[in-house]
């Protein structure tokens, strides 16, 4: 199975988020998921990072981040 939420996390406190990311990891062991947030709690338990950047009007540039590879590189460094 599959699940797009689009940033069902906005109306949640800090605490409620916690809950949410918990509920989510639980249930990725049987559904992948797709996340649409700016909350920096819930990105911190995603696997996968990718955003949109738009650095000159009008072109838009797609930059992705696998956390393990990145939790490496931060471990080497």
């Amino acid at each position: 199975p599959f699940c797009l939420l689009d940033e069902v996390d906005a109306p949640l406190d800090e605490a409620n988020v916690g809950r949410f990311c918990a509920l989510v990891r639980e249930m990725s062991e049987q559904v992948q998921f797709l996340v649409v947030t700016h909350n920096k709690t819930t990105m911190e338990a995603a696997h996968q990072l990718s955003g949109v950047t738009m650095r000159e009007p009008g072109v838009s540039r797609l930059v992705s981040v696998d956390m393990a590879e990145a939790s490496r590189m931060v471990g080497v460094a």
